[in-house]
C-alpha cells in the first residue's frame, strides 16, 4: 500500500459513493481500495497544528456552513484521520446536524453501508437526559454526563479520587465487533469550577516508537477487548441496557467483548496504528502469548501511551466547543479534576471491521520522518 502522498485523489461529487473505486468482499469491510488524499478545500479557513504529532484546530470555521459540501466534509474526515483529532470553537451546529455530520464523515470515506451511528448500551435515552433545549431523548447520542458517571462509577469520576488518572485512556466502544471510526463530542455545559480537559494520544506515533522486532510481534497478535462494567452497572442499579442492534448488525448482545488486531491499518490514511492498548484491554488479553506475556505487553503498550506526553495533546473546553477524532488511531482520556457539572453530546459513527494490512506503512514512513 502506497503512502497517501502517492495516491491520486478520488473524484468527489455530492454522491458519497464517488469516493470509492472498489468494493471489498464482506458487508462490514471498508469500501476503499487505497488511502485518500486531502484536496485542499479547507485551506481557505484559518487552522493550525496544535502539536507536531497530533491535533489541528480551526478557530473560526462553523461546521453548519459546510455541512452540505461533501468535498469539504470529506477533506475534514481526511484531516481528522491524519491529525488524529480536530478542534473547533464555539459551534452553533445542532444535535440533528451533528448526527448528519457523524454519518457523513464515514460514508464519504468508504465506511460499510451497514455501519450507522452507534447506540450506546448504557449512555442512551433510557437515562432520561435530554440532548437539546427541547428535551429531546436520542439513543444515537451518547450523553457524556458527570452526574451519571459519578452515580455509576463513583471514585473513578471524583476529583478527590486516589486512582491513577492514566487508567482513563481508551478508544471508544472497541468492545463492539464493529467499533467506531469517527466520534464528535460537543460540550454543552462546562463545570462551574476549573477543569474537565480532555487529552488525546496518537496510536500512529505509539506504533512508531516500537522497535522493529516489537512492531513485528504486535502485528502478529490480536487482542480481546472486554468491557464488563456495563453488566455490573445493570446488576447493581437495575438499569436497562440496549442489547439489540447497536448501529451495526454485528453489534448485539451483552457480552461486550470483541477480538481485534493489536496493530490496525487506518483505511483513510493507510497508516499503521497501535490499537490493542489502553482501557479497552485492561480486563482483556492478548492472544497467542502466555498469560504472563500478555500482562507484560499490556503494561508496555500502555506505558507508550500514558507516559509519552509528546504524543499527546490536551484541550481545554469552552461551552459549545467541539472535537472530532478518529477512534481507529487515537486514544483519549477525560480529566476528572472538577466538582461541578459537565455535559456533552457525543455522536459516534461506526466504521469497518478492524483489520491489519501487511503492506500498509507507518506514519513516519509515509511522511518521510524516519529515524
Amino acid at each position: 500500500m502506497a503512502p497517501p502522498s502517492a495516491v491520486d485523489p478520488a473524484p468527489v461529487s455530492n454522491n458519497p459513493s464517488s469516493v470509492v473505486s472498489a468494493v471489498k468482499e464482506g458487508s462490514n469491510q471498508s469500501r476503499l481500495d487505497g488511502p485518500l488524499q486531502y484536496s485542499g478545500s479547507l485551506d481557505e479557513y484559518k487552522q493550525f497544528d496544535v502539536t507536531s504529532v497530533i491535533g489541528r484546530e480551526f478557530p473560526n470555521l462553523q461546521l453548519s456552513q459546510i455541512l452540505n459540501d461533501d468535498t469539504k466534509i470529506r477533506d475534514l474526515a481526511i484531516l481528522v484521520s491524519q491529525r488524529g483529532v480536530v478542534f473547533l470553537r464555539n459551534q452553533d451546529i445542532n444535535i440533528e446536524d451533528q448526527k448528519i455530520l457523524g454519518q457523513k464523515l464515514g460514508e464519504l470515506t468508504g465506511k460499510p453501508e451497514t455501519s450507522k451511528l452507534h447506540r450506546h448500551a448504557l449512555s442512551n435515552s433510557k437515562r432520561g437526559i435530554a440532548v437539546d433545549e427541547n428535551g429531546k431523548l436520542d439513543d444515537e447520542v451518547s450523553v457524556i454526563s458527570s452526574e451519571q458517571n459519578r452515580k455509576f462509577y463513583k471514585d473513578r469520576y471524583n476529583s478527590k479520587s486516589k486512582k491513577l488518572a492514566s487508567l482513563h485512556w481508551h478508544a471508544d466502544i472497541t468492545f463492539e465487533r464493529i467499533p467506531s471510526d469517527y466520534a464528535i463530542l460537543k460540550i454543552i455545559k462546562t463545570p462551574e469550577d476549573a477543569g474537565g480537559d480532555t487529552l488525546w494520544a496518537s496510536g500512529y506515533e505509539a506504533y512508531d516508537r516500537l522497535s522493529p522486532v516489537f512492531q513485528e510481534l504486535a502485528e502478529k497478535i490480536t487482542a480481546v477487548h472486554n468491557q464488563p462494567t456495563f453488566v455490573e452497572v445493570q446488576k447493581k442499579f437495575g438499569e436497562d441496557l440496549i442489547d439489540e442492534y447497536r448501529g451495526a448488525p454485528e453489534n448485539t448482545g451483552l457480552d461486550f467483548q470483541a477480538e481485534h488486531p493489536v496493530v490496525r491499518t487506518n483505511p483513510v490514511t493507510g497508516w499503521k496504528s497501535l490499537f490493542g492498548a489502553g482501557g479497552q484491554v485492561l480486563k482483556g488479553w492478548y492472544n497467542g502469548v502466555t498469560e504472563r506475556e500478555s500482562e507484560i505487553l499490556k503494561k508496555y503498550f500502555n506505558q507508550l501511551i500514558f507516559e509519552n506526553h509528546d504524543l499527546q495533546v490536551r484541550f481545554r473546553w469552552n461551552e459549545n466547543d467541539l472535537a472530532i477524532w478518529d477512534n481507529r488511531s487515537v486514544f483519549h482520556a477525560a480529566t476528572n479534576d472538577y466538582d461541578g457539572k459537565r455535559q456533552g453530546n457525543r455522536v459516534v459513527s461506526l466504521g469497518e471491521k478492524p483489520y491489519f494490512d501487511p503492506s500498509s506503512v507507518s506514519r513516519r514512513e509515509a511522511l518521510n520522518l524516519r529515524d
